[in-house]
């Protein structure tokens, strides 16, 4: 097909840096001309390099080349310093508490435990290349959290740490949804307050299904994207898309 071709000649051309982010794609008229076609086969190139995150278009404006976002697949729990190694990127952190705390009511809810038990909570921004990428909300139950005290986490995978003191996530429960940035997630993730992050909320059980991390994971939606894998049903039979309540 003839709009395959001028995609993969565009592809081509952004990965070689012939085209870098920022730079205008030729306009319609023009790919029309050099591949003497109609537009319906540009518009179709031009539709596929965006839905890859290649470009970007608007109305009456010419598309335009953007930096690649990094893709996180959330059907695969892996640590985000491999995650981001596998990208061709340099992880890096900035933990910005490690506390004990009483649980309150949400946090109770998530992790299993009463209202009023100790429970560790970290808050820890991750970055991608040096750029502030994500904030970490993580909450533990007390004997896995303790584990992190004491413990340089900026230079370590808490995934990883866990795992190797008998709290390895056998299985794990994820929640997309996008939000509007308060004041800590615009402070350190460099953004101004209200701009639209994505939210992946995870649940972590042992071996043994007992509940020992819930985590708030906050990306800036200009540099990841997520992809996910869904076969129809989960294992528990439960659909893997729901409706909110009320829609």
């Amino acid at each position: 097909m003839v709009y395959k071709e001028i995609a993969e000649e565009l592809r081509q051309r952004i990965a070689s840096g012939q085209l870098s982010p920022g730079d205008e794609v030729p306009t319609e008229a023009e790919l029309a001309e050099r591949w003497s076609t109609s537009r319906g086969p540009i518009r179709n190139a031009l539709a596929e390099l965006r839905q890859e995150g290649l470009i970007e278009t608007s109305r009456g404006r010419p598309a335009r080349v953007i930096e690649r976002k990094a893709h996180q697949a959330v059907d695969v729990s892996i640590p985000f310093t491999r995650w981001a190694r596998e990208l061709g990127a340099e992880p890096g952190a900035d933990t910005q508490e490690v506390s004990l705390r009483r649980a309150d009511e949400e946090q109770a809810l998530l992790l299993g435990v009463e209202p009023g038990e100790l429970v560790v909570h970290v808050l820890r921004l991750r970055r991608l290349d040096g750029r502030p990428a994500m904030l970490e909300r993580l909450s533990y139950i007390e004997p896995a959290g303790r584990i992190l005290f004491g413990i340089d986490l900026d230079a370590v995978s808490i995934t990883e740490v866990l795992a190797e003191h008998g709290f390895g996530s056998s299985d794990v429960d994820h929640e997309i949804d996008a939000v509007a940035a308060d004041e800590l997630d615009a402070a350190l993730l460099e953004l101004p307050i209200g701009s639209p992050v994505l939210r992946l909320r995870r649940i972590s059980r042992d071996a043994e299904g007992r509940v020992f991390e819930a985590s708030d994971d906050r990306y800036r939606s200009d540099l990841v994207r997520f992809t996910v894998a869904a076969s129809g049903r989960a294992p528990r039979g439960e659909h893997y898309l729901r409706p909110i309540a009320g829609s």
